[in-house]
């Protein structure tokens, strides 16, 4: 259960369907989407 703030809704959100990933720079990150409105979610440093 993550949790990331959605730009379009204005509002933090539950991460649906949370990838685990790591950026370019090496530091974690966990991707997905907004359940409401769609809109592509990014939490940086989360493990």
């Amino acid at each position: 259960m993550v949790e990331a703030y959605c730009v379009k809704c204005r509002a933090k959100r539950e991460i649906k369907n949370p990838q685990k990933v790591t950026m370019k720079n090496g530091k974690p990150a966990i991707k997905g989407t907004c359940p409401v409105c769609g809109t592509a979610l990014y939490r940086i440093g989360a493990k």
